[in-house]
Order: structure tokens, then sequence, then C-alpha cells
């Protein structure tokens, strides 16, 4: 049997699905000592109660019975049977209720009202809805008459004690278990939240504490956070170190290229230019989202600077119309974004003649979207787009420039160093590739 649908109503996170667990078990017990309590104090007692109460009633009845008129029946009740504090009231046919009465809650009434008639034949109707008396309408040779007598006699005293002893002790423990809880969950969220960062290219200081296995996922994210940064550093260094030593013989060529005729310089030149472009996309894919802090931007202002300097660099890109009115400052890493930015608004313009990006600002998120009127790239190789070195020859022309296949991965690297992912899909309404940075606010 499976149990799949279940898991949309169970709570989702680590501190509520321990609480579940721990409450569970605790109101089960409560729920099975209720059942029991149910049977053995309201049922078993308040039977052993009713019989002797009947007995005593049935006495009752006898004197009734053997009174001489109507009107000497209450009289005849105090004088033999005073002591035990039961009275007998001749009433009218239409006093007597057509059925029994008693109060929703009362759980012990429903066994009176089930016991006592059988006990008795006479008995007609009874009365529990005044919680201190109890009054049984029985025939007798003078007509009806009503029975009273203390509600305690058949009901046993302060049945309520148990449940609030159950509520109390079983909150009590609750709260007490919480709060231990709470704190043994607070390193698991110490952990969480600086993986988190880490994975958002910030360095929080994390010491493990709290249980041993806890412990020991802790130092095991410290491991491998220091093997990952040794790796990046490690990167960073050969990438830089390649990228500077070719920039001298690039100088010395282009010395040299400035010495010869115009007619034999373009075609070298053409060649440097293009191997300049692929140091400075080297630059750029080394540097990453590790650059800067995060801090609040508007990302309308951060946009249309960027779009600026396209405009002012000879790319044809404009702003479209904003989606949604949503305002305020979203946490970013302005310089990477930047950088983000300027390499999906570089493959729109060398890949089309147009590109239009627009910002969608909204309570949860933030997306910004470039589109162009390019060959777009085919939903089948999109995620092959976003990674490093790939260059999708088919579908993108390489007729503006040289190009290594990083613009792309520069902006997914930096939207996942945001926390947020770069989305491709095809313009509705330019026609080419649409590329989203979407970010959780």
């Amino acid at each position: 049997m499976s149990f799949a649908w279940l898991k949309q109503y169970m709570p989702r996170s680590l501190y509520a699905r321990a609480i579940l667990i721990l409450l569970l078990p605790v109101v089960f017990l409560q729920l099975v000592v209720t059942v029991l309590f149910l049977t053995r104090h309201f049922e078993d007692v308040t039977e052993q109660m009713t019989d002797t109460v009947s007995r005593e009633l049935r006495l009752i009845l006898n004197i009734v019975g053997d009174a001489p008129d109507r009107g000497s029946v209450a009289g005849e009740v105090v004088t033999q049977a005073g002591v035990l504090a039961i009275t007998a009231v001749p009433v009218d046919e239409s006093d007597v209720p057509a059925d029994h009465m008693r109060s929703w809650y009362d759980f012990s009434g429903r066994v009176i009202v089930a016991r006592l008639p059988a006990d008795l034949k006479t008995v007609r109707s009874i009365n529990l809805t005044d919680d201190r008396r109890v009054h049984v309408y029985a025939d007798s040779r003078h007509g009806p008459v009503m029975l009273s007598f203390d509600r305690r006699r058949i009901s046993a005293s302060n049945p309520h004690q148990l449940f609030v002893n159950m509520l109390f002790f079983g909150g009590l423990i609750t709260f007490i278990a919480i709060l231990y809880l709470r704190n043994q969950l607070r390193p698991i969220k110490r952990l969480a939240r600086a993986a988190e960062a880490f994975g958002r290219g910030r360095h929080e200081p994390y010491t493990p504490t709290g249980a041993i296995e806890v412990r020991s996922a802790g130092n095991a994210f410290l491991d491998m956070r220091s093997r990952i940064e040794r790796q990046i550093e490690q990167r960073t260094l050969m990438l830089s170190g390649v990228s500077h030593d070719l920039r001298t013989p690039l100088t010395r060529m282009r010395l040299s290229l400035s010495m010869l005729d115009d007619e034999d310089r373009e075609t070298f030149e053409h060649d440097v230019d293009d191997m300049q472009r692929m140091l400075d996309a080297f630059l750029n894919f080394v540097k990453g989202s590790g650059e800067g802090e995060p801090e609040p931007v508007d990302p309308h202002e951060l946009v249309e600077e960027v779009v600026q300097e396209a405009r002012r660099a000879g790319r044809d890109v404009t702003i479209a119309e904003a989606d949604g009115d949503g305002t305020g400052t979203v946490k970013l890493n302005a310089l990477t974004m930047r950088r983000a930015l300027d390499n999906l608004i570089s493959n729109a313009v060398r890949y089309g003649a147009h590109a239009e990006v627009s910002v969608m600002l909204s309570e949860k998120a933030l997306r910004i979207r470039v589109e162009d009127d390019g060959p777009g790239i085919p939903a089948d190789r999109r995620e092959e787009a976003t990674r490093p070195f790939t260059r999708l020859d088919p579908a993108r022309n390489q007729d503006k420039g040289g190009s290594v296949g990083l613009g792309l991965a520069i902006a997914t690297d930096i939207a996942r160093a945001h926390g947020g992912v770069l989305r491709l899909g095809s313009s509705e309404r330019l026609g080419g590739l649409q590329a989203d940075i979407v970010i959780a606010r």
C-alpha cells in the first residue's frame, strides 16, 4: 500500500518533523489512556453505583406504593427512608419528559440512562441536565412520581481530574522536550547556514558542535570546503598566470604588426584581437563570482546602467517595459552581476541584430531577462550551452568575432552564486534566445 499522498501534508522543515515525531506518541498515549479511563471509570464504576442507587430507588418506590394517598407520598418517604436523602414528589402526567435528558459531554449519563431503566422497569425517563441533582420519573400506584437525589451518588466525583492532569503534564513534558529538541537541532541549522553561505560565495565562520553525528557532518563539510577553496585558488592562480604570460607575446606581436603595411597588417591584427578577447574571457571566467560582497542594489538602476554602457560600446540593445510594478532593492553582488549581464548582452548582439533587457521584481523573486532576434538554441542543447568552453556552431554563428564558449557559463556561475539560476528559452517577442536570471529575494 502506497502512502505517497501523505507526503504533501507532512511538514518540510526538520524542526517541524521532529516536533511531529515527538507529539504523535504523546497524543497517542493520551488517547489510549483516555479510552481506558472512559471504559473503567465512566462505565464500570458508574454501573456499580447505578446498581446500588437502583436498589435504593426500588425501596423508595415500595414506600410510595404503600402510602395511603397521593398527598402523603412525600411525608412517608421522609419518615421511613430519610437517611437515604432521596425525595419523592408526585407530578402531573404533563410534567414527565418524553425521553431521557442529558448534556452532550455527560459520558457517565450515557451509562445511567441505559442501566437504570433496565433495573427498574417502572422508570419512564431520567433528567440529568442538572449537574448536581438527578431527577428520575417513575410510575407508581398514585401516578407519576419524581425521585430526586444527589448526582454524586450515581457518578464518580471529580472525573475531570485525570483529564486535567493528562493535559497539564503532557503539555509540560512536551514543552521541555521541545526546548531540548531545539537545542539539539541548532547545530544542524548552523551547518545548513554555513553550507548555504558557501554555496553563495561567502565564507561564514563555522565550528562543529552538537551530537557526535552532527559534529562528524560538520567536520566533513569543513574538509570539503577547504578542498574546494584550494582547488579554486589553484585554478585561479594557474589561469591568471597563463593569461598574464600570454599578454606579453601579444603585446610584442602588436608592436611587430605596427611596422607592416596596412594591407598585410589587417588580417594579423584581427587574429590578435580574437586572441585578446579570448584571454579576457578566460580572466572573467577565472574571476567568476568571487569578487566583492553582496549589498542592497536596485535592479532597475543596475540594468539601466549596464544597458547604457553597452549602447556606448556600439551594441544595439534597449530596455523593455518592466513586468509588474515591483520596487525596492535586492541583495546582489553588483560587480559580478554586471559581468553576467554584459556577457548575456554580448552574446545576444553577437548572434542577433537586436537585444532587449527587461526586469521583473516581485515580493519573492527577481528576474532579469535578455532576449535577442538571433537563431536561438535548440531545446535539447540548452543545458550543454551553459557548460564552459562549449560552442554550438550550428545554432550560433561564428562570423562576428572569436568566442571560447564562456559567456553563458559565466552567467550561470554568477546566478548560482546568488542562489539563483540561469534559464534558457525561446523569445516569443523577438524569436531568438531568451535568457533569464532568476534570484529569490
